[in-house]
C-alpha cells in the first residue's frame, strides 16, 4: 500500500449512511476500505495520515468551469485545488479554444479575454493546438510534461463551431455549413469531448436556430455525450428557454444538462417551483436531464454580453464600431434601457446592479468594485455614457457581477434529486465572483452546517458521483474499492469558504488533503508542486448506428486514443 487514510468519516458520495473506515491506496486506486465493524488486521501503508475528526469523500467535480487558460498558464491552480476539485469541465457556454482555425482563435481570445485572459497579444499561453484533441493533448502534457493541477473534461463550444463553419452572420446555417458543424461536433467527441456546450445569450452561438441545434444534438447523443446549454434567457423568457432545450434534446434523442440553472431577476422571485415541475414532468415522461448551480444569488459575465444580438454581429470589432458610432449606440442604449435587450434576458438593464469585477487595461482599475450607476455619478454622467466609454477603451474586456438573483430559488433548485455543482468561476479580474474560489466549501460550511438545506451526504452526493454518472466515468464519483483515489479530507466542523465579495481570493478553511490519482495535491492545508490531472476524455462506447455526418462527406476518424 501507499498510503492509509485511518480513522476517517466516509462520506461515499452516494448520499448513504457516513461510516468510520480506514482507507488505504495504492497506485492511484482505493485499494482497501477496512470498516471499524470489519475485524481483523488494519491495513499498513509507506504513508500513514490521521483522518480522525475529518470527513473523506470522493474529489468535487465542477460541472461548469471557465478554467480553459487558467490550467495551463497557473500550475498551482489553487483556486480549485484549495478547494477539494479534483475534476473541471471546460469549454463552457459555447465559446472557447478549440476546435479552430487561425481565424477564429483571434476572434475568440479577443472575444472572452473577460473570461479567461488570453486576449491577442498575451503570451502567457502558447496556443499550439487547433483540434479538440491537440487541446486535450496539451492538457496532458500541461508543463513540462508534468500534467495539470486537476482533471478537466472538455465540451465542443458550439458558438466556437457556428464561428468556424458560417462566421458571425446572424442567419440559418446552409446546408453546407450545417454539415461541416456536424462534422466539427463529431470529431471533437471521437477526439475525446464528453458532449456540446453552447451560449444562446452569446454571439454567435445564439444565431442558431432550434432546428440547427437539433441536428447538432444528434450527433452528440450518437456518441452517448451530453448537450449543455446556457440557453436564452434567464430573465424574462426563462421558463420557456427551459422548455425550449428540453424539447430540442427530446427530439434529438439527447441527454440535456442545464448550465447554471437559476431563475434571476426581479420577473423570477419565488418561481422556482415552475422550473422544477417542468423539468419533473419531462424526468417522469424519460428525459434524461441534469443542471448545476451555483450557491450564490449574483451571476457573474461580460459587460459586453449585455449587448443586444444584433450589436455582435461581425465579431467584435464590428462591435466595437457601433459602440463608437452615435446614431448605433443610441439604438444599444434602447435595447438595453428600454426594451431590454435579448444579451441582458429579456430585462431592462438596471445599472446599479451591474458591478464591474475586472478589466483587461490596467488603466481602467478605477472602475473596479463600482456599480455603473455609482461610478456614472462620480463621473457625473449618464449610466449608459459611462458603459459605453468602458465597453471602448477596455475593448470589451470588461467583467461584471450582476446582482438579480433571489435566495428563495437559489435554496429550491439546489434540493433537486438532478441538481450538480458547478462554479461558473471566471478567474480574471481584480475583484471576481466569489465563487470562482468559494463555490465548493461554500455548499459544505453555508449551506450543509449553518442552513441545513442538505444533509452533509446528501450534498456530497451533488458534487461527486451526480456529476460523475453524467459524465459517464466508471470509476469516479465514489469511495469504493477500485475505484480511482481523487479524494478529498475536510472537517465538517470548520468548511468555509474564505471568498467574499469583498475578499473573493481568500481560500477556504477545513480542507486539510486534497488527492488526484492518490497523490496529495494539498497536504496540511498546504499546496504541493503534484501535478497529477490529465486530460479526462469521453469513455468510447458503442456508436449509433446512423452516421453523425454528411452522407456526401468521408466519415470522421475512428475512435480517438492518447498515446501512453
Amino acid at each position: 500500500m501507499d498510503t492509509v487514510l485511518r480513522d476517517v468519516r466516509v462520506v461515499d458520495g452516494s448520499g448513504g449512511p457516513s461510516y468510520h473506515a480506514d482507507v488505504a491506496l495504492a497506485d492511484g486506486r482505493i485499494a482497501e476500505i477496512h470498516r471499524e465493524t470489519d475485524g481483523g488486521p488494519r491495513p499498513v501503508a509507506a504513508r500513514a495520515v490521521d483522518g480522525a475528526g475529518l470527513a473523506l469523500s470522493p474529489g468535487f467535480i465542477d460541472m461548469h468551469a471557465h478554467s480553459d487558460l487558467a490550467v495551463l498558464r497557473d500550475p498551482a491552480h489553487t483556486a480549485k485545488v484549495a478547494q477539494g476539485v479534483t475534476l473541471e469541465v471546460l469549454g463552457q457556454d459555447g465559446l472557447s479554444y478549440a476546435p479552430v482555425d487561425d481565424r477564429t482563435l483571434a476572434e475568440v481570445r479577443a472575444q472572452i479575454t473577460g473570461w479567461n485572459g488570453g486576449a491577442p497579444g498575451d503570451t502567457s499561453v502558447d496556443f499550439t493546438w487547433r483540434t479538440v484533441g491537440e487541446y486535450l493533448d496539451r492538457l496532458d502534457h500541461g508543463f513540462d510534461g508534468d500534467g495539470i493541477a486537476v482533471n478537466a473534461a472538455y465540451l465542443v463550444p458550439q458558438g466556437t463551431v457556428r464561428m468556424l463553419a458560417v462566421g458571425w452572420d446572424d442567419r440559418a446555417a446552409t446546408a453546407g455549413e450545417l454539415a461541416r458543424m456536424r462534422r466539427l461536433v463529431a470529431e471533437g467527441l471521437e477526439q475525446g469531448a464528453v458532449g456540446l456546450s453552447s451560449g444562446l445569450t452569446y454571439t454567435p452561438g445564439m444565431y442558431a436556430s432550434d432546428a440547427e441545434l437539433t441536428e447538432l444534438c444528434r450527433v452528440v447523443a450518437r456518441y452517448d455525450g451530453y448537450y449543455c446549454p446556457h440557453h436564452r434567457s434567464y430573465g424574462a423568457g426563462a421558463l420557456e428557454a427551459y422548455a425550449e432545450m428540453v424539447a430540442v434534446t427530446r427530439e434529438a434523442g439527447c441527454a440535456l444538462h442545464l448550465a447554471h440553472a437559476t431563475m434571476n431577476f426581479g420577473v423570477n422571485k419565488g418561481r422556482a417551483p415552475e422550473l422544477l415541475a417542468l423539468l419533473d414532468k419531462a424526468l417522469d415522461d424519460g428525459a434524461d436531464i441534469s443542471l448545476d448551480t451555483y450557491p450564490y444569488t449574483p451571476g457573474c459575465t461580460t459587460l459586453v454580453a449585455m449587448l443586444p444580438s444584433w450589436a455582435g454581429e461581425g465579431g467584435p470589432e464590428a462591435v466595437l464600431a457601433r459602440l463608437r458610432d452615435d446614431t448605433t449606440a443610441a439604438a444599444i442604449r434602447h435595447a438595453l434601457e428600454v426594451t431590454g435587450s435579448d444579451g441582458c434576458h429579456g430585462v431592462p438593464i438596471a445599472w446599479d446592479t451591474v458591478e464591474i469585477s475586472g478589466v483587461a487595461d490596467p488603466a481602467l482599475t478605477g472602475h473596479i468594485g463600482k456599480t455603473v450607476a455609482e461610478r456614472a455619478a462620480e463621473r457625473g454622467e449618464e449610466p449608459w455614457t459611462t458603459a459605453r466609454r468602458l465597453l471602448i477603451a477596455d475593448r470589451l474586456g470588461s467583467t461584471i457581477l450582476q446582482h438579480v438573483g433571489h435566495e428563495e430559488n437559489v435554496r429550491r433548485i439546489m434540493r433537486h434529486r438532478v441538481h450538480t455543482g458547478g462554479s461558473d468561476g471566471i478567474l480574471q479580474g481584480r475583484k471576481p465572483h466569489p465563487r470562482a474560489y468559494g463555490t465548493f466549501p461554500h455548499y459544505l460550511g453555508g449551506y450543509v452546517r449553518e442552513l441545513g438545506v442538505l444533509s452533509l451526504e446528501e450534498c456530497v452526493a451533488h458534487l461527486t458521483s451526480r456529476p460523475a454518472a453524467r459524465l459517464r466515468l466508471p470509476d469516479r464519483g465514489l469511495v469504493r474499492e477500485g475505484y480511482r483515489a481523487d479524494l478529498v479530507l475536510f472537517d465538517p466542523e470548520t468548511v468555509a469558504a474564505g471568498a467574499t465579495f469583498e475578499a473573493p481570493r481568500t481560500l477556504p478553511a477545513g480542507i486539510p488533503h486534497v488527492l488526484i490519482d492518490g497523490r496529495f495535491v494539498m497536504a496540511d492545508g498546504r499546496r504541493t508542486d503534484v501535478l497529477a490531472g490529465r486530460a479526462v476524455r469521453r469513455t468510447p462506447g458503442r456508436r449509433r448506428s446512423a452516421p453523425p455526418y454528411a452522407e456526401s462527406e468521408p466519415p470522421p476518424p475512428g475512435p480517438y486514443r492518447h498515446p501512453t
